[in-house]
């Protein structure tokens, strides 16, 4: 198993950040790779033509193996889920009478691009709830399937819940959603990059994901596969480098009305952003080198006996098979005083998200045993 890699980033020694969900720390040599990109524009003469289109290819590469995606031209760069999203919904044959299946509070850039298309269209969305259970996670699954049939356009959901770590089995959701003639689209913003994903095995038609979580690069870019239902889609923007031939800048205005093959032609307009690309490309290379499974396993051993202590003072944990290691919801005991327990988070310096009586941990290879024992003590002190 990998030791910590806490060393790899700039976090102060008091600090438990257990809170990678909302945003990751930086990486240094991200940090490094974005003060050299900044510091070219100083020279714009030396930004040359062949870096307008090999660091986009280089990262799409990259970001195709993390995902074993087995082209890289399925790869585009974007600079939200929204606009990823907004590219599905461009392009979705929706009539009256079908119907989009969604998990329940999926986080909104996967919701209002369907609310919209389902208004327009006169389509309906099936919001699937999870049901009371002790077996939560597996009768989730089951109720999701359930609501799949023959009107069913489209299922768009997490690999993960963002809120909690409910662990979705989108094997055989995508068998299902197939049976239906379906499509499946995939925000994998909180768990690309922590917890394996095979597009090969997985199938998603869509599969799109912020880059400032679990990807450990910069905000305001991201990336999203999209396969060959999508290959002659229309994109949201039509911006010049996605069409033939873009690479002959003396040739621009003899208008091309071709796009590039495959998934570059939902490119966002500036995909060769001189500084955040570079930045990403450091941070997928880190991923690459450390290996996300390696990632899902410390993540899992370092969680594992403070979430049983957590268990014993009375908080719910979905079971370990139902759910991912590096974000785990924890469910404080009834009548938790949480004004109480916030004050004790901040005492033990302690970052993690809170939702209602729910505590979000996330995790990753930068935190350590101490940080997860600051979160027990503040939960033990809670009690008191």
């Amino acid at each position: 198993m990998l030791p910590s890699q806490r060393h790899l980033f700039d976090l102060p020694n008091d600090i438990a950040y257990l809170n990678g969900a909302y945003m990751s720390p930086q990486l240094k040599s991200v940090e490094s790779a974005g003060k050299i990109a900044l510091r070219r524009k100083n020279r714009p003469y030396e930004i040359q033509l062949d870096d307008f289109f090999q660091p986009v290819q280089a990262l799409r590469e990259a970001y195709a193996k993390l995902i074993n995606c087995p082209a890289p031209g399925r790869i585009a760069l974007i600079p939200s889920v929204s606009y990823g999203m907004a590219a599905v919904a461009n392009n979705l044959p929706l009539q009256p009478g079908d119907n989009i299946v969604l998990t329940q509070e999926q986080f909104p850039s996967n919701y209002y691009a369907w609310e919209r298309a389902a208004k327009t269209s006169g389509a309906s969305i099936r919001v699937v709830d999870p049901p009371v259970s002790d077996t939560r996670g597996q009768a989730w699954n089951a109720a999701i399937l359930e609501a799949i049939d023959e009107r069913t356009v489209m299922v768009a959901m997490g690999h993960v819940h963002w809120a909690d770590g409910t662990l979705f089995d989108l094997k055989a959701i995508r068998e299902r959603a197939t049976e239906a003639g379906a499509l499946l689209v995939i925000d994998g913003t909180q768990s690309v990059g922590a917890l394996p994903f095979d597009v090969q095995e997985l199938q998603p038609d869509a599969l799109i994901c912020a880059g400032y979580k679990w990807l450990m690069g910069p905000y305001s870019i991201g990336l999203a596969y999209y396969g060959p239902a999508f290959d002659n889609g229309l994109p949201v923007e039509e911006n010049w480098i996605n069409r033939v031939d873009s690479h002959d800048f003396r040739n621009l205005a003899q208008y091309q009305p071709q796009y590039q093959p495959m998934s570059a032609r939902y490119n966002m307009g500036e995909q060769s952003n001189f500084i955040l690309v570079p930045m990403l490309q450091a941070a997928i290379d880190q991923l690459l080198a450390w290996g996300v499974g390696r990632i899902q396993e410390y993540t899992r051993a370092l969680l594992q006996e403070p979430l049983q202590e957590l268990q014993q003072l009375g908080c719910s944990v979905e079971p370990a098979a139902d759910r991912a290691h590096h974000l785990v919801g924890v469910r404080l005991p009834k009548g938790a005083d949480m004004e109480r327990f916030r004050q004790q988070l901040q005492e033990e310096k302690v970052h993690v998200s809170i939702r209602g009586n729910a505590v979000r941990v996330s995790c990753h290879l930068y935190n350590e045993e101490w940080e997860a024992e600051g979160l027990v003590r503040a939960v033990r002190k809670c009690k008191r």
